[in-house]
């Protein structure tokens, strides 16, 4: 057995190096997501630091300095390879991080090139003949080409990366690989795009990597860190699993205005329960409209969410964002002022700090948290430090725990918006509660 390289991890938003750094976790590695400010301590060999920029909706100026600034840390830090998390739809400023992501990486490895892949085809996101495709059809013509903030208006990679150049490994193995992708940089392209379709070519990519060495910089989505991870980490003693505790109350957060969190969202909020059914949790709602978050005012809703008596009775407590406007502007009465959607993640989060504390603090509490911004804004109120990344629940939803914090201790799950089927969250959060497991008599109908 190895002792595995030591690791950065780059993501523009939380949920996303969750995703990413649970992959790594489920191969042996010791994954950690830091959270708090002031750099990034890394591990020992064998060992994954994830760091997050929250650059998806950024500028493109500032996204490639922010990612810049973080792959420059990791390096400074120790780390001797690097991957770059970016969305699996390729929302965001994803050429300015990779753009960004080179320039501090090269100061170390001059002849280094991005090889990037948003293919997850587990997850149904697959790259053909250079265009990104989500089920079967171009990007732009699903869900993510409506999306309220970053919106993805075309499928085809070389637009969305100008100057990179595109190339296939179907049916070549990992040394046949890195001979294309070590061509197509030589040939001036910093960026090579890969087409995948299969978890087979997703590996074989990953085989180039670890031949090119750390002059290949792996840009992808958790499709392409699955393979990296049993890449690089070949050799790494297999991990130990660990079970999530039971818990006694779920908060989920949905930040996240994607069709597919709506979905699940209703799924969950259907599943009251229901006379002489199996036990289902109770639910309880709390969705402030948007006037209410800029205004600052929650109790409104606090206030047609249920009576205090009712709410005792709740094993589950959604907390919802409200839509916005796209894209989302900033206070017109103050240059410069939070967005929108900063402001809906900070309400979460106050709104998350009274329901842990109205439930007697956080050890009977898990929190589910559906979509970066939101997840960010909740773990930074709470003075989290890191997520240690322990495994995970469903494909695309990993769980750990918190370091550091109020919530210190707490078990934490993180799903991206745009991911699983409809009943994905009520999955999780009754596995977390235990339900098939207890008896009718148990059930707690409020009604």
């Amino acid at each position: 057995m190895t002792a595995g390289p030591v690791v950065g991890l780059v993501a523009d938003d939380l949920t996303g190096a969750a995703d990413s750094a649970v992959q790594f976790a489920r191969d042996g590695w010791t994954s950690r997501l830091v959270l708090g400010a002031g750099g990034a301590p890394l591990g020992g060999p064998g060992s994954v630091t994830a760091v997050v920029t929250d650059s998806r909706a950024l500028p493109e100026g500032e996204a490639r300095a922010v990612t810049a600034e973080a792959v420059r840390d990791l390096a400074e830090h120790g780390a001797e390879l690097v991957f770059v998390k970016i969305d699996s739809t390729m929302r965001g400023s994803v050429a300015a991080q990779v753009a960004g992501a080179l320039e501090a990486w090269r100061v170390g490895c001059p002849e280094a090139f991005a090889v990037v892949t948003p293919a997850y085809p587990g997850m149904g996101r697959t790259v053909v003949q250079g265009a990104l495709l989500v089920d079967g059809a171009r990007v732009e013509t699903t869900a993510v080409g409506r999306d309220p903030v970053t919106p993805v208006a075309t499928s085809d990679l070389s637009a969305l990366l100008p100057g990179s150049s595109s190339v296939s490994v179907t049916g070549a193995g990992g040394a046949a690989a890195a001979e294309l992708l070590a061509g197509a940089a030589a040939s001036g392209h910093d960026v090579v795009t890969v087409d995948a379709t299969t978890d087979g070519e997703l590996r074989t990519t990953a085989d180039a990597v670890v031949r090119l060495g750390a002059r290949a910089v792996p840009v992808g989505s958790a499709g392409l860190a699955v393979a990296v991870s049993r890449a690089w980490g070949a050799g790494l003693p297999a991990p130990v699993p660990v079970v999530v505790d039971r818990v006694g109350h779920v908060v989920v957060v949905v930040s996240s205005l994607h069709d597919a969190s709506r979905t699940q969202c209703e799924h969950l909020l259907r599943s009251a329960p229901e006379s002489g059914g199996a036990p289902r949790p109770v639910v309880r709602t709390i969705a402030p409209t948007l006037d209410e978050v800029r205004s600052g005012d929650l109790a409104p809703a606090l206030a047609r969410s249920w009576s205090p008596a009712d709410s005792a009775a709740a094993e589950v407590t959604v907390l919802l964002a409200p839509p916005r406007d796209s894209p989302a502007p900033a206070s017109p009465d103050v240059p410069g002022g939070p967005t929108d959607a900063q402001r809906i993640a900070e309400a979460l989060a106050v709104l998350t700090d009274g329901i842990v504390d109205e439930r007697g603090g956080v050890d009977e509490v898990a929190l589910v948290l559906v979509g970066g911004e939101g997840a960010r804004a909740v773990l930074r109120r709470a003075g989290a430090e890191a997520l240690v990344v322990r495994g995970a629940l469903r494909e695309g939803v990993p769980w750990g725990t918190l370091e550091g914090g109020r919530l210190h201790g707490t078990a934490v799950v993180t799903k991206a918006g745009g991911f699983g089927a409809a009943a994905t969250i009520t999955e999780v959060v009754t596995g977390l509660l235990d339900i098939p497991h207890r008896s009718d008599t148990e059930e707690g109908d409020p009604s």
